[in-house]
């Protein structure tokens, strides 16, 4: 059986370490980086990589979803029911407020063989 390399996203580098399962989220971005969660899924398009509304907050130095902090510019909608519910629904699949649940670990890239 043949094993999978891991993904390799990359990250801001003055985004905040990913925290520890279970503590609150702090803007990391991994998770986001290597998959999108569900409503990512309808927004990207795509099932692995980066989420499109993956939103780099460049003031707080963190990572933000587009569907909760501007759904707008993630649909291009602009009812505001729309919008209210974008991010409700939004927060509730990627659990804001919860603590963070990404099985994942950050590790630096190795440099390229030349």
């Amino acid at each position: 059986m043949k094993m999978q390399k891991p993904p390799v996203v990359w990250i801001q580098p003055t985004a905040p370490p990913k925290p520890v399962e279970g503590a609150p989220c702090n803007g990391c971005g991994l998770c986001c980086l290597a998959e999108p969660c569900p409503l990512g899924v309808l927004v990207s398009g795509r099932r692995q990589g980066a989420c499109a509304a993956l939103r780099w907050d460049a003031d707080g130095q963190r990572y933000l979803c587009g569907l909760v902090a501007d759904p707008a510019s993630v649909t291009g909608w602009r009812r505001p029911w729309a919008l209210r519910a974008t991010a409700a629904l939004a927060r509730r699949w990627i659990a804001a407020g919860v603590g963070c649940d990404a099985q994942l670990q950050a590790q630096p890239a190795a440099p390229p063989d030349i």
